[in-house]
């Protein structure tokens, strides 16, 4: 339906010109009249010391602590898998010493029970004693599963160095970790201001440990 002005236009422009004079002078006349009654859509300005900001913000860093952290566990969670699988094809081998087999297998199952997480890590005593555990099994496990004559089995073969590697890059892991909790908490101390003001959890945060030792 045409708006009632540019209605009343048309009429008195049928009584003094030809119509395909009108159409194109009406179209015109339907566009400005479009252009005059277009809302302003221009985006706001985002206060970016406003509590909403630190919160979006700090949610963005979490966020990234917490895929570090998954990484990680995901990571040791499929080491002590691939262990669990050598000791099951070690006990396969004729010659093999099944009550240290038995001990080591359950020493590999207490290690989840024994791991930190992100808020027990604070103290560095529980990081030491679940390194020590699983350093003590690896220790009795790889003269067993790589001997001196090589190791026949090459699916235990396979999983060892499969299991070495992981060892090896539990330091990048955590050393990745730490990067980003650092984030978390400098900006958490910088904000506090305003994380305080939306209440709730948001007031009560606190830095998160670190594996790096604090000095």
């Amino acid at each position: 339906m045409l708006h009632p002005t540019l209605l009343n236009i048309l009429l008195c422009l049928r009584v003094i010109a030809p119509m395909k004079k009108i159409i194109p002078l009406a179209l015109l006349i339907l566009l400005a009249s479009l252009d005059a009654c277009k809302t302003d859509r221009s985006p706001k300005t985002v206060d970016l010391a406003s509590p909403a900001a630190a919160k979006a913000q700090l949610d963005v860093l979490r966020d990234s602590v917490d895929a570090r952290w998954t990484q990680m566990l995901a990571s040791d969670d499929a080491k002590i898998s691939a262990i669990r699988q050598v000791l099951r094809e070690l006990a396969n081998q004729p010659g093999t010493d099944r009550t240290q087999l038995q001990q080591l297998t359950r020493a590999n199952d207490r290690l989840k029970k024994l791991r930190y997480n992100q808020e027990t890590m604070a103290s560095s005593e529980q990081i030491d004693a679940y390194d020590a555990a699983q350093d003590s099994l690896l220790h009795v496990l790889y003269p067993i599963a790589q001997p001196a004559s090589g190791q026949p089995n090459e699916t235990v073969r396979n999983l060892t160095e499969g299991i070495q590697t992981s060892d090896s890059e539990v330091v990048t892991y955590r050393l990745h970790y730490d990067q980003a909790a650092k984030q978390f908490n400098n900006y958490l101390q910088v904000h506090q201001e305003q994380l305080t003001k939306l209440g709730g959890k948001y007031s009560k945060l606190q830095p998160l440990p670190l594996f790096e030792l604090q000095h």
